[in-house]
């Protein structure tokens, strides 16, 4: 009895830690045709990593020294798909800075706000949920040190460099009223150079009992794709809330056309207790080579802070 037992906890380990392995390193055979699972999986995918210590736990009560080397495999696993992320060096150059807010529309404090990302020195500040009323507190605030600014439906970018050929960018799923402005484009005349950059925020997606809703997000990040893969520009940032992680299936026609972070997890939402990524510093033709999420604001989401190299 206590052979047999010993060989079902085995078992159980040893295909619990094969499963995390294969889940990681096969989050792509999941099928999204029913309430979208592989996007939901793809959301939180690094979190699946927590549950090897788990295991390595009860291998070692249990005394299952196959359970605990096939613990290895979900660790190999985890490390070579985000040990460069976790294990990230100091630092290198960059030659910008740009801080990526959603500020929230209910936010009670925007000058509050405004002022946490005046704080981060950052040369480009890109907000979303931008209402008409905190328009002018944000220019307030940020208006002496970047006094260049582009504003268009409820996305705003205030700049310490000269901006040009400013233009709406019509991100809009069918359906969508006119109304619904959530895109722009402006060149920056950045120290190293000329860079396209696009503040967008995409749309929200909802977790029910059919599973990830997330079709009209979808759409507007293939019209954005569209946009961006048609954009001469040879060097260009994506700055905004995707409500999406860059693992997520459903962003892959604008995330396979740009570059993601080499450093950072910089999980943003929800701003009290953040378990990932949705608010995204993207490039093409730049390396944005680290990210990082800061102190909780007045909103929902919490500031990310990206470092861009023109190269």
């Amino acid at each position: 009895m206590g052979l047999d037992g010993r060989s079902s906890g085995d078992t159980w380990l040893v295909s619990g830690a094969l499963g995390v392995a294969g889940l990681l390193a096969l989050h792509s055979a999941v099928p999204n045709g029913v309430g979208r699972l592989g996007s939901l999986l793809e959301t939180f995918l690094p979190w699946l990593g927590a549950a090897v210590p788990v295991l390595g736990c009860l291998a070692l009560l249990k005394r299952s020294w196959a359970g605990a080397l096939a613990c290895l495999a979900p660790t190999a696993v985890w490390l070579w798909m985000f040990g460069g992320m976790w294990f990230s060096s100091a630092p290198g150059p960059y030659d910008l800075t740009v801080v990526q807010h959603n500020v929230a529309d209910d936010d009670a404090h925007p000058a509050g706000t405004a002022r946490a990302l005046l704080a981060t020195r950052a040369g480009l500040v890109a907000v979303q949920e931008l209402t008409p009323a905190a328009r002018p507190v944000y220019q307030d605030v940020l208006g002496a040190s970047h006094p260049h600014r582009a504003v268009h439906g409820t996305v705003g970018l205030w700049s310490a460099h000269p901006l040009s050929d400013v233009r709406p960018v019509d991100i809009r799923p069918e359906g969508f009223p006119e109304g619904w402005q959530r895109g722009l484009r402006a060149t920056v005349s950045a120290p190293g150079g000329g860079i396209a950059v696009y503040v967008v925020h995409l749309p929200s997606v909802r977790l029910g009992t059919t599973g990830l809703a997330s079709a009209a997000r979808d759409e507007s990040a293939a019209l954005l794709g569209a946009r961006i893969d048609g954009d001469p520009s040879g060097r260009l940032l994506v700055v905004g809330d995707l409500n999406g992680t860059v693992q997520d299936r459903g962003l892959a026609p604008l995330t396979s056309r740009l570059h993601a972070p080499r450093a950072g997890f910089a999980f943003s939402w929800p701003a009290a207790l953040p378990v990932a990524r949705i608010d995204q510093v993207l490039g093409r033709g730049v390396e944005v080579t680290e990210v990082s999420a800061l102190e909780a604001t007045g909103s929902d989401h919490r500031p990310v802070l990206g470092r861009v190299l023109l190269r």
